[in-house]
């Protein structure tokens, strides 16, 4: 018995609107057999993707816009407001303003000293356990009894942690 060696993917099928597709090509161009390609789910995906990476980063692109601040000016602006310390925007840019510099109140903003860091405080977890032996809870529902009457429950529990 001859047996017919097996294909390592199968043969694809074309679906009837695909031949119609190629049916109207070939009316109309005569050099269709130049447009035909067939290739695999995966190559279609990658260059899906590959166009969508291309468009992103064409978006994504620098147009331009205001030039940085220099290190120097942040410093100052730094310097400023941390030994001025009740100066707001408004004050700093219009000291700014005076020795020459022109700076928006957006920019003053990001480059002020913030001041330090708020220490950490406890976390949920240790302030439930900390606190579990004061700590209760109460639900309140309603329930229709077989008279179809409401039945409300009130239920209250303590923590025993």
């Amino acid at each position: 018995m001859l047996t017919r060696p097996t294909r390592a993917r199968p043969r694809l099928r074309l679906r009837s609107w695909d031949k119609f597709l190629w049916v109207l090509a070939r009316r109309w161009c005569a050099d269709w057999r130049e447009h035909l390609t067939i290739v695999a789910p995966d190559t279609v995906v990658r260059w899906h993707r590959q166009g969508w990476r291309l468009f992103w980063r064409w978006k994504s692109r620098s147009r331009g816009g205001r030039p940085h601040l220099s290190p120097e000016v942040q410093d100052l602006i730094r310097t400023m407001s941390c030994e001025n310390r009740l100066w707001g925007t408004e004050r700093i840019r219009g000291e700014l303003l005076k020795l020459g510099i022109v700076i928006s109140n957006r920019s003053i903003r990001r480059y002020r000293w913030r001041g330090a860091a708020r220490a950490p405080s406890q976390t949920w977890r240790t302030f439930l356990r900390n606190h579990a032996h004061h700590l209760w809870a109460a639900d309140l529902f309603t329930v229709p009894t077989l008279a179809f009457k409401t039945l409300y429950v009130l239920v209250c529990a303590l923590s025993h942690v």
